[in-house]
């Protein structure tokens, strides 16, 4: 048997590569007119991201405790290692961290300090340790390697999801008087959404975020994925972008942000995350 690797569908990853990389996945939920929708599971509106009523929360302790148990029972008492949307940013670490409790040491759960594909990035740093036969100090190490060299950026259109949804946190002080900027947001070492760069236009905007990557990236070789809310025009664009600046790169996808994360991001989001080569 082998460690398994558990993460949430903040992640962003596909159900052919949940499965690839024998991952297991835990839900998030999205509350809109009166239905609990879990995401990834459960058909979302198209247009939840505008509907001002709908919010989300994190995973549910049942399904949390339900996964690790049998991904324990599946790995044969290797162990179990679960890989978090940011504390900063969901209540799914904390009620993970009590979930695992049950299972003593067997169950390392660890906060990726990220969102989006960046959880995704550090689950499959996990899962190709655990799939190489390494044991399980070893996957929770490769696991905690991969935070640091993960990074997200994010452009919203409008300020007003985030406003309603609180998600804004150490750039709350700005939101005020910001209306008429596209800022540039980026995810902290804590895992807190924060102003990286105040900026006028969207194209401006844009062309910060790539930079930003370019910096980031150097001259290294990275895997890059960019999100976005209905907006896949502007994907499109920005992966154009990067792959001219940043030749190197050894893949680069582009896919939805996914309901829980568009109803706090808004119409029109993109979103990078960045992983660079260890």
């Amino acid at each position: 048997m082998s460690v398994i690797v558990v993460t949430d569908s903040s992640s962003r990853l596909h159900s052919d590569e949940l499965k690839q990389w024998n991952i297991r996945q835990v839900p998030l939920h999205v509350l809109v007119d009166g239905s609990d929708l879990r995401d990834g599971v459960d058909d979302a509106p198209y247009d939840v991201h505008e509907r001002p009523r709908a919010t989300t929360s994190g995973a549910a302790p049942a399904a949390l405790t339900e996964t690790y148990a049998q991904a324990l029972a599946d790995s044969g008492g290797d162990g179990v290692v679960a890989v978090h949307i940011s504390a900063a940013l969901s209540s799914t670490f904390s009620t993970a961290v009590a979930a695992a409790r049950e299972f003593g040491s067997s169950v390392r759960v660890v906060n990726s300090r990220t969102a989006a594909m960046g959880v995704g990035f550090v689950a499959r740093a996990a899962a190709e340790a655990a799939m190489s036969g390494s044991d399980l100090e070893a996957v929770e190490a490769a696991a905690r390697s991969a935070i640091p060299r993960t990074h997200a950026f994010i452009v919203v259109h409008r300020l007003e999801n985030l406003r309603r949804s609180g998600r804004i946190g150490a750039a709350a002080s700005w939101l005020g008087t910001a209306l008429s900027l596209k800022p540039l947001l980026t995810l902290d070492v804590d895992g807190r959404l924060v102003l990286d760069q105040r900026i006028r236009t969207i194209t401006k905007a844009h062309a910060a975020m790539v930079e930003r990557v370019a910096e980031i990236v150097g001259e290294r070789s990275a895997r890059i994925a960019i999100h976005h809310v209905d907006n896949h025009d502007g994907a499109d664009q920005m992966g154009a972008a990067l792959t001219t600046r940043l030749p190197q790169i050894d893949s680069l996808t582009v896919a939805d942000m996914g309901p829980v994360l568009s109803i706090h991001l808004g119409a029109g989001a993109i979103g990078v995350v960045v992983q660079t080569a260890d």
